[in-house]
């Protein structure tokens, strides 16, 4: 994830902001869940990691196999390649075989819906897609709705039409770029409220170069987080730590769930600083949580 990274660190506030004052509300108000249900899920935007062969993959792994080692490692995905073609139902069935249960795939929108056709005329592809991604049943997290860095709040009405006929039984999350859906905080409260009302939550992004694309607004009782790290410097573990305290104050609030994708340059490095991440939310909450571990490798031992 290229968008809003900088080369420079040196004058970034790394800070989570405070709580927007409605998130506490969205909290209150949701359902509870079962003592042992709150979910935290965590993963990476692909699977075909050949960095990870050797160490979180076993060595020699072929490729069709990769999303199985991957599942044994991350309980959900952001499922970027969906992003780039609608897959076939066949597909997404291998898929759904490939990984256990409790793992969640959080599907990409197609550019083609997204960035194409800019949410016009979309109902034929959204009919589509969201009948092939509910072939993963029981695996399917939320789908999740990129705009592009152009589309700003003068779309709002296209966006609140494509929500209303966005199929109710498919959860959905919404990210947002352009500067001016929070450059205002009126018009950016609007929006905010429009999607608690429409039960779409909103995809929070922690990134060096856009700040304000993390308001802490929460939406629904699920939160979606994008992180962008910078290869496991100092700063990346303070906002870890800084996330997981935030999520355990959450979750005694009400949260029932939270996706946190991680985005590094090197896909070796999403494996440590889920590690980190992890154990500082057990300390915190409790949860049992299987953090991602290199797994023993089989050497083949010498004739001779």
């Amino acid at each position: 994830m290229d968008f809003g990274r900088l080369p420079d660190l040196r004058h970034v506030d790394f800070r989570l902001p405070s709580d927007h004052p409605e998130t506490a509300h969205v909290l209150a108000r949701a359902q509870p869940t079962a003592p042992d249900t709150p979910g935290l899920y965590v993963g990476c935007p692909i699977w075909t990691n050949k960095e990870w062969l050797g160490s979180y993959f076993p060595l020699g792994a072929k490729e069709p196999d990769y999303l199985h080692y991957y599942a044994k490692q991350f309980n959900s995905l952001e499922l970027n390649t969906t992003h780039y073609r609608i897959p076939d139902a066949p597909t997404v069935r291998r898929w759904r075989e490939a990984v256990g249960p409790g793992f969640k795939f959080c599907p990409k929108l197609p550019r083609s819906i997204s960035h194409e056709r800019e949410l016009y005329n979309t109902d034929a592809l959204t009919l589509t897609f969201t009948r092939a991604i509910l072939e993963l049943e029981d695996r399917l997290g939320p789908c999740f709705l990129q705009l592009p860095p152009h589309i700003g709040p003068e779309s709002l009405p296209r966006l609140e039409r494509f929500l209303l006929d966005w199929p109710a039984e498919v959860p959905l999350a919404v990210e947002l770029r352009h500067p001016r859906w929070f450059a205002d905080r009126g018009l950016a409260d609007t929006i905010y409220a429009t999607l608690e009302a429409l039960n779409k939550t909103l995809v929070i992004t922690d990134v060096a170069g856009r700040r304000d694309v993390l308001p802490q607004r929460l939406t629904t009782p699920v939160a979606f987080i994008r992180f962008n790290g910078h290869g496991l410097v100092n700063s990346d573990f303070q906002r870890a730590d800084e996330w997981a305290e935030r999520l355990a104050g959450w979750y005694q609030q009400g949260l029932h769930a939270a996706y946190v994708f991680i985005h590094q340059k090197d896909v070796r490095h999403a494996p440590i600083w889920a590690q980190h991440f992890l154990g500082r939310v057990h300390a915190l909450t409790g949860f049992p949580i299987q953090p991602p571990r290199p797994i023993p490798q089989v050497v083949q031992g010498s004739l001779f």
